[in-house]
């Protein structure tokens, strides 16, 4: 691995900064420590920052030269709501919320490019360090941007990483197109007429209705969409009645539903809903659909992989890139700023072997190790981008 001298040198401060966001994590909105800290760090690297957009956001401008270029990097900073199982000195000292993602790791590794950037400026243009909030569950990303992101701090491109468990240290992965899926999430309501569970016929009975419901969303996938494209649906919630001789009045089903082609998703949200109110009234009763479009499908655009390609295997060779990566149905609010502007998400490891777990479990850390790694691919990308004009 090629990693700068000055990041190396920064390696066991970013390792600090790490652990006291790892100590004392905070979720959706709540990153209020968190952002304080994103902010003082960037202000005593000399950087300019804004506060304030999606609540809890942080935005540092670093501008150097004439150009008028501009990028956009981003990092996220929420926790997870899970106790955490680790017994080191750094384990979370909150009660039922830990950094299970890596959020820690990325803010940290963003914040060490940021100081170096600023220090040596070889760079020709902006830079825009977007620290976000809220990325798990409820989309962080989508309120920077309702709340005048772009607008306020354009950018020509926008770019994201992410931490690989399972993965060789020092080996990066991506792709061209959706690289991540679609994460949208919804409510069905049965509602219809209970009674005595002895008299069904007296009824119209919404757990039966509801069944024949999941059974129709479920040759959504196998019967309209096309076999090379991926989707799912899946009813992970039902509820209804309190009793077993008593046939409630409704029946409520939640659940989520997963594609990479915005079609794809238009199509199964649609299917959906027409089956659940067909079936419910060919029975006599009514349905509620609800449908939240939480997280788009993460897109990487065609020009900016290769430069985020080009910037990997510079640091860690061509055989160390894995530039076809197979695309994942978990979700990422990043997407939301791809619909925006275009860009690429990248996947840097995490480490494999004896001690290492996936993330979103109680007994995951992020690799302390890969921190000057990823502040260097930042570095390299933001100077390859915007480069220099020499003299």
């Amino acid at each position: 691995m090629r990693i700068l001298p000055e990041l190396k040198e920064l390696h066991s401060e970013m390792t600090e900064w790490r652990h006291r966001i790892h100590k004392h994590p905070e979720t959706a909105f709540e990153e209020y420590e968190t952002s304080d800290f994103v902010a003082e760090k960037l202000e005593s690297f000399g950087i300019e920052v804004h506060r304030g957009l999606a609540k809890t956001g942080v935005v540092g401008t670093l501008k150097n030269g004439s150009g008028n270029r501009a990028i956009g990097l981003r990092a996220d900073m929420d926790a997870l709501d899970l106790q955490e199982l680790n017994e080191f000195e750094h384990r979370s000292q909150v009660d039922g919320k830990m950094h299970g993602c890596g959020h820690d790791g990325h803010t940290v590794m963003l914040l060490g490019a940021a100081k170096h950037l600023a220090e040596t400026k070889n760079f020709d243009g902006t830079v825009r360090f977007i620290f976000q909030p809220a990325e798990e569950n409820v989309a962080g990303g989508r309120g920077m941007i309702s709340d005048g992101l772009f607008e306020k701090f354009p950018v020509d491109s926008v770019y994201g990483m992410h931490n690989m468990p399972g993965h060789e240290v020092g080996t990066f992965a991506v792709r061209k197109g959706p690289i991540m899926a679609s994460a949208d999430f919804f409510e069905a309501r049965v509602i219809g007429v209970g009674g005595h569970g002895a008299f069904p016929h007296q009824t119209t009975d919404p757990v039966v209705i509801s069944a024949e419901i999941i059974q129709a969303w479920q040759n959504i996938v196998s019967r309209n969409v096309d076999p090379l494209q991926s989707a799912v649906v899946t009813v992970a919630q039902i509820h209804g009645g309190h009793t077993g001789n008593v046939i409630p009045e409704e029946v409520v089903m939640n659940g989520t539903t997963r594609a990479f082609d915005p079609a794809v998703q238009d199509m199964i949200e649609n299917r959906m809903r027409q089956l659940a109110v067909g079936i419910a009234e060919a029975h006599g009763a009514k349905c509620e659909f609800k449908y939240d479009r939480r997280y788009a499908p993460t897109i990487n655009t065609e020009d900016e992989t290769d430069l985020a390609v080009a910037a990997a295997t510079e640091l860690v060779g061509d055989t160390n890139v894995n530039k076809d990566v197979t695309p994942v149905m978990g979700a990422e609010d990043f997407s939301w700023m791809l619909r925006e502007r275009p860009g690429c998400y990248i996947m840097i490891a995490n480490g494999s072997g004896e001690g290492s777990c996936h993330i979103h479990n109680p007994n995951y850390d992020f690799n302390d190790e890969i921190l000057p790694l990823g502040a260097n691919y930042w570095v390299q990308l933001t100077e390859q981008i915007l480069t220099r004009e020499a003299n």
